[in-house]
């Protein structure tokens, strides 16, 4: 293991690691409900481009992103896939949450099925609220999760 893997560089070059991370995050789309229409929207029009942003979109697994992004209702019966699809990627990872009902439980908080919100599963970086979100709001998202890669610290 190098110091990379281990996290000890020197702090300027971490921060020029962390940039360029941030101008190519491959994101792993997990729609599971209405918002994955906005979702598949935002990343696949060319009106709402998001890889100008530097975000690409469709890895050929969870292994090969940076950070997933779940949108729609998650059941209880979902909950572990989505855990372990999180559990999959490698270190560094970002979550963003997509939706009312992946925020919080949306219009089916009260359901029994439902889970309140899906950061009771896995850690959640950026949250988008809407019912759905516009693709402006997805790519306002994606804005913050850059500066949020940006900024990280190393391990």
């Amino acid at each position: 293991m190098g110091l990379v893997d281990k996290g000890r560089l020197p702090a300027p070059l971490t921060k020029l690691f962390n940039i360029s991370r941030s101008y190519s995050l491959w994101v792993y789309q997990w729609g599971l409900a209405c918002c994955a229409i906005e979702m598949g929207a935002a990343f696949g029009s060319p009106r709402y481009d998001v890889m100008r942003l530097g975000v690409i979109p469709l890895p050929a697994s969870p292994r090969q992103a940076d950070f997933v992004c779940v949108s729609g209702t998650v059941t209880d019966k979902m909950a572990p896939a989505v855990k372990r699809l999180w559990e999959q990627m490698p270190e560094p990872k970002w979550v963003v949450a997509m939706g009312d009902c992946t925020c919080s439980g949306g219009r089916y908080k009260r359901s029994y099925s439902v889970v309140q919100g899906i950061d009771r599963v896995m850690p959640v970086d950026v949250y988008i609220h809407g019912c759905p979100p516009r693709p402006e709001g997805l790519i306002y998202g994606m804005m913050k999760l850059q500066q949020l890669v940006k900024d990280r610290r190393g391990h």
